[in-house]
């Protein structure tokens, strides 16, 4: 997946190992990977910027993956509409099923979200309304 950096400066190598770490490589693998020493991982995980590096770059592959997984879900929800009209009466039963199923989920964590967002804005107004824990 990821290549040594031979040749490279010391910040290809760091991206390079901040990109590694960030997609689950152990520190021993993101050494080999990068062609780097496992010292040299430690010592740059001791670096609070290259960790909020990797910090960054984790949070745009999840970003990335939600995206992937909110265009699936466009594809899933329409193999769900059409298994509704399958001739198998436990097909259409279970698309029925996991339909309702998914729809309460969906309209629960959108009320959440909703009631969370109405919070948040009182807090900002008004932040004395807003009790400690």
């Amino acid at each position: 997946m990821w290549q040594a950096v031979a040749g490279g400066d010391r910040r290809d190598a760091n991206h390079a190992l901040a990109a590694a770490l960030a997609a689950g490589a152990t520190k021993q693998q993101a050494a080999e990977m990068i062609g780097v020493g496992e010292r040299t991982v430690y010592r740059r995980l001791e670096d609070v910027k290259f960790r909020h590096r990797i910090d960054l770059a984790r949070a745009e592959l999840v970003s990335q993956a939600v995206g992937r997984l909110t265009d699936a879900s466009t594809a899933a929800v329409a193999t769900l509409r059409a298994l509704l009209e399958a001739d198998s009466e436990s097909v259409r039963l279970g698309a029925c099923r996991a339909i309702l199923d998914l729809g309460l989920k969906l309209r629960e964590s959108e009320e959440f979200e909703r009631r969370i967002s109405l919070l948040e804005n009182q807090a900002a107004v008004d932040p004395s309304r807003v009790k400690a824990g």
